[in-house]
């Protein structure tokens, strides 16, 4: 009796524990249940597609791996993606903190610029001057014969004797002999002719070059001079002596190169981005190494209407006062242009800039960890700040640091908002009811199928099940066979 009453407690206690594990695990699935619906209920948004990490252009409607084995990335639909730009940017506050974003607000000011530049002294072309006889002659005398030398206005620098000038002396005291003859004459044309005689032997003694104090003394002396003098036509320095004495000169040959250093010329190279500031008139201020201490003052007087090919460069003259002579031709000297030209405008720090082949862009702080790409047009730049003509207002703000990092994933999105447009394009285009039932008519074929396919799966599942199960009914019996004779066999031997 005993044995009957533990029997009976025992499948009591069996039968209450299997109820209990039954009800829990019903309560699980209720619970599973309950938030999988929770989970694929309308809050949660759907992929649009797949596409590649490496290759945005590259997409799948369901997830797939690179060639790499990467995943592909989730594209979803946006809810105020209409009202953004393509291409803006959400980030979140402590990416864009551990990035190092900083931004910069866009002013307004007045630009101007200072540029530095190197200069090479040379002469004032005005104040140089070749020097070349009139006439064929010989040299029968230099009174300056070296370089270098320092002369004034008036200087002689030579005598010269010429059949032609002593020609022209002599028919110039004939001309005054018979003035004087004819001046008692009763007719009047004929004291003009000789008034006339004597003005034009003088100018042709003028125009070979002939003193005026030369041409007096020989209007008071009345004797013709063997040789006549060349004088300097301004002072300055001898830079070349082209003759000796004795040697026979004709037009063509260059007596002397005097060059007047009171003023030069400076030549400085100015750069494309730089010619928009420099105008003629600026003021310039020069150092050299051959003068310290000393600041020497110019101006801009011309920039030449070319660029050297070499360089690429716009050559500009500046004019500065060399009465102390300290500016010598050919000395290289440190030059500041500084531009009067100034300029009101809109501005952002240059760095704040991307140039990205014929686009140039920055991106524009919309909210906290939304930035949107801008395209620009740029003006000039000075003090690493650039003016903008058109793409951005006063009072913006703008990324100046790690912009690169974010342009990059800007383009990506950029690039998946263009799939996107495309594709709703090519949907808007065809009959979107007629497709819809197509594919719907497609879709519904391919499940019958498949579901007509996996019956017949299961069919055959449950007959090879079947066939397995007499399989092994059919050895069981034989092996109870095989046991049923073996013991007879024991029985009879024993």
């Amino acid at each position: 009796m005993s044995k009957q009453i533990i029997l009976a407690v025992i499948i009591a206690l069996g039968l209450g524990l299997g109820a209990g594990y039954w009800y829990a695990s019903g309560t699980k699935t209720t619970t599973q249940t309950t938030a999988t619906a929770t989970d694929t209920g309308p809050a949660k948004k759907k992929p649009l597609f797949y596409r590649s990490p490496m290759n945005p252009s590259v997409t799948s409607p369901v997830p797939a791996k690179d060639g790499m084995g990467m995943d592909y990335v989730p594209v979803y639909a946006d809810s105020d993606a209409g009202d953004e730009p393509a291409g803006t940017v959400k980030i979140d506050p402590v990416t864009v903190q551990n990035i190092g974003v900083r931004s910069a607000r866009v002013e307004q000011r007045t630009l101007s610029r200072t540029i530095q530049t190197i200069g090479r002294v040379d002469y004032d072309e005005e104040r140089l001057t070749r020097l070349n006889p009139k006439t064929a002659g010989w040299i029968e005398k230099l009174f300056i014969d070296k370089t270098g030398e320092q002369v004034k206005q008036g200087t002689i620098l030579l005598s010269i004797y010429s059949p032609k000038l002593v020609t022209g002396q002599q028919e110039y005291l004939l001309a005054l002999n018979n003035r004087e003859t004819l001046s008692d004459s009763p007719y009047k044309d004929i004291r003009k002719g000789a008034e006339d005689m004597v003005r034009t032997s003088r100018e042709r003694l003028t125009l070979l070059d002939v003193p005026e104090h030369q041409i007096k003394e020989l209007e008071k002396t009345r004797k013709i001079k063997k040789s006549l003098h060349i004088h300097s036509p301004f002072s300055g320095i001898v830079m070349k002596v082209g003759v000796r004495n004795g040697q026979y000169v004709t037009p063509k040959t260059q007596l002397y190169m005097i060059a007047d250093l009171s003023k030069v010329w400076v030549y400085v190279d100015v750069y494309e981005y730089e010619l928009p500031w420099v105008q003629v008139g600026d003021e310039v201020e020069m150092r050299l190494a051959g003068v310290p201490g000393r600041v020497f003052t110019g101006r801009v007087s011309y920039m030449y209407p070319y660029a050297e090919a070499k360089t690429r460069t716009i050559k500009a003259r500046l004019v500065f006062d060399n009465k102390e002579g300290l500016l010598k031709p050919d000395m290289f000297a440190d030059v500041t242009i500084h531009a009067s030209r100034q300029i009101k405008a809109i501005v952002v720090p240059s760095e704040a800039i991307i140039r990205s082949g014929p686009r140039e862009q920055i991106f524009v702080v919309r909210g906290k960890g939304k930035f949107e790409p801008r395209d620009v047009k740029l003006g000039v730049s000075a003090s690493g700040m650039t003016q903008i003509l058109k793409g951005v207002k006063p009072g913006e703000e703008v990324v100046t640091s790690a912009q690169f990092l974010i342009d990059s994933e800007s383009k990506l999105r950029e690039a998946t908002a263009k799939m996107l447009d495309a594709s709703s394009q090519d949907a808007g285009s065809t009959n979107a009811s007629g497709q819809v039932k197509q594919d719907m008519k497609m879709d519904m074929n391919m499940d019958k199928k498949a579901d007509k396919k996996a019956d017949m799966n299961m069919d055959m599942d449950m007959k090879a099940d079947k066939k397995m199960d007499m399989n092994m009914d059919n050895k069981g019996k034989a092996m109870g066979s095989m046991d049923h004779e073996m013991t007879q066999q024991e029985m009879t031997h024993d």
